[in-house]
């Protein structure tokens, strides 16, 4: 019994270990390398059974006020912390909130939409973590806001911020102005059943507030601090 939990323990070891480095460099070579597609677009597709529109961007070529409106609306402390707002995750079980996506940061959003999948399971925001703390160690700021505004999902099947520009505005994500850009974030909780296109009264009310919050934040001069 001893020597089987000694193989057991030593096998348990080197699989956690082999996963630990194949995951590390996998997020190392999306540092550089642009990903194709997602696991939740993947999954969208296999469910659908339709292709999903995406089309990727350099976050150069993303609008500012788009930048902007994602941090304002997801995660104001973004430039600041490590991957995880622990004072937000508090504060939401502290209110028992069924909904916890208040508390995940864009790098735990990114992580979870790039590798993993939608659910609530403890496995899940175990590898979201681990993920996120990758990324946070691995990329930079501007690299996590990059491939977050390229796989987020903005309305059902449309995913990234230029194929939500076009479907949206008939423009392109360099173009989309502060309103838009606003509207867009604020369906950002719930895409499918919000729309940027035809935004309802709650939409447009939280897009004003996602709006003012990203001038009292500094507007474009904010984004300097993901340098």
């Amino acid at each position: 019994m001893p020597q089987l939990l000694k193989q057991t323990c030593r096998y348990t070891l080197w699989l956690g270990t082999a996963f630990a480095l194949a995951t590390a460099l996998l997020v190392l070579a999306l540092r550089w390398v642009d990903p194709p597609s997602s696991a939740v677009i993947q999954a969208w597709q296999l469910h659908s059974g339709r292709k999903a529109q995406q089309q990727w961007r350099p976050l150069e070529q993303i609008s500012p006020h788009l930048q902007m409106a994602v941090i304002a609306a997801e995660d104001q402390k973004f430039p600041n912390h490590f991957g995880f707002d622990f004072a937000a995750l508090q504060k939401a079980l502290s209110e028992d909130r069924r909904r916890t996506r208040g508390a995940s940061t864009i790098t735990q959003q990114t992580a979870k939409n790039l590798f993993l999948w939608n659910g609530r399971s403890y496995v899940r925001k175990g590898l979201e973590a681990w993920f996120a703390l990758l990324m946070e160690l691995l990329w930079s700021k501007e690299r996590i806001l990059e491939v977050y505004l390229n796989i987020a999902e903005f309305g059902n099947g449309v995913y990234g911020a230029e194929a939500a520009a076009r479907r949206f505005y008939g423009t392109s994500a360099r173009y989309l102005s502060r309103w838009q850009s606003g509207l867009l974030a604020a369906v950002l909780p719930n895409p499918r059943r919000m729309s940027a296109q035809r935004p309802s009264r709650y939409v447009r009310g939280r897009a004003a507030t996602i709006e003012r919050q990203a001038r009292q934040l500094g507007g474009s001069r904010y984004l300097v601090n993901l340098r």
